[in-house]
């Protein structure tokens, strides 16, 4: 991390974490924000669901939740990035305070509940982007919604014509009841809209499913069979958990979803249990608790085509991006493996 950016990160951590996070997004919209060294790695070029990736990391959803800065972003090192969630409606979100930070534990609360302007703003941002690159967008549906599966629908028609693939996020602890859409017949029932709408649009996209952390063995036993009859192109595992086992910082009693470093090991059990179970039929993206080359590789080891992360930006900075980059490259050659393909679910029993 160079000087300009380790100053920038503590000035940020002395503003309240929403403002920072605000200020970070309206920093790379300016051009004020540094300004990473990216490389590009041969043994890293990959590709998921027919999307050319030059790396396999990539920018969670939630970072840049009204597709503000798409193209700084592009242009961070990342192989792809999620904007969203996007809902229907604008909606204000959770009342504030709703972002915590967990320095001692390098992680983060938030009950943000699908704070965003709404699909017309984003599929505006989204449609006169200019740089090249893949980006996605994460479905949301409002809270006050009379139907919340056609709402994934409405937002997939609106933005999806701009974006190179979609997100199904049935998984946020911080919309009532949404989590409830992960049981066999509400999910049955969303994907058959959401992938009919999809097939109505003219780009064909990819579309992703996200799922909870917090789930039994029995429920990933039923997501992995609808994922695989419903021909669901990829999943993400996973989101932020309500846990808060080993939790040490004063503010662990918060209500939301927590992510980061503590999140590691209990998302990339889902994720090995997933890979176990779909035998490499259904591409798996692995997100939680991200923040080295040694945490990407594990992912990838577990089962992970490629991997999200957020949290670890928040404690490291925008240039921890090229860092990853750069010591996974160098892990897989110190391994005598040629390229990043090779290694994914090798190890996915170590982590069951």
């Amino acid at each position: 991390m160079g000087f300009l950016e380790n100053t920038g990160l503590k000035l940020l951590r002395l503003s309240k974490p929403e403002l920072a996070h605000n200020i970070a997004i309206k920093a790379l919209n300016l051009g004020l924000a540094p300004k990473p060294e990216v490389s590009i790695f041969e043994n890293l070029k990959t590709s998921i669901c027919g999307l050319k990736l030059d790396n396999p990391i990539g920018l969670a959803a939630g970072f840049d939740k009204n597709a503000e800065a798409v193209d700084p972003l592009l242009k961070c090192g990342f192989g792809f990035i999620e904007v969203g969630a996007i809902t229907p409606e604008p909606q204000p979100g959770n009342p504030k305070p709703r972002l915590f930070r967990l320095a001692k534990d390098q992680a983060v609360i938030n009950r943000f509940g699908f704070n965003n302007l709404g699909m017309e703003m984003a599929s505006v941002r989204l449609a006169r982007r200019s740089s090249k690159g893949v980006v996605g967008i994460n479905l949301g549906a409002n809270k006050n919604s009379k139907d919340r599966i056609e709402d994934y629908a409405k937002v997939l028609k609106c933005c999806g014509p701009f974006v190179n693939f979609a997100t199904i996020n049935i998984s946020s602890p911080n919309t009532e009841n949404l989590r409830n859409l992960q049981e066999k017949n509400s999910l049955k029932n969303l994907l058959d809209q959401v992938l009919e709408c999809r097939d109505n649009l003219k780009n064909k996209i990819p579309i992703f499913l996200k799922i909870a952390p917090d789930l039994s063995l029995n429920q990933i036993d039923d997501i992995s069979e609808i994922a695989l009859k419903m021909e669901i192109d990829a999943i993400v595992a996973t989101n932020t958990t309500l846990d808060r086992h080993g939790i040490k910082s004063r503010v662990k009693n918060e209500k939301g979803g927590l992510s980061g470093k503590p999140l590691f090991s209990k998302s990339t059990w889902v994720l090995a249990h997933l890979s176990q179970r779909l035998d490499n039929k259904i591409p798996l993206i692995g997100v939680g608790g991200v923040a080295s080359a040694t945490d990407a590789y594990q992912k990838l080891l577990a089962g992970a085509t490629a991997v999200q992360l957020y949290t670890g930006l928040v404690y490291h900075g925008i240039g921890l991006v090229s860092e990853i980059n750069k010591g996974l490259s160098e892990i897989l050659s110190n391994e005598g493996i040629d390229h990043v393909s090779k290694v994914v679910g090798k190890e996915r029993d170590n982590f069951l």
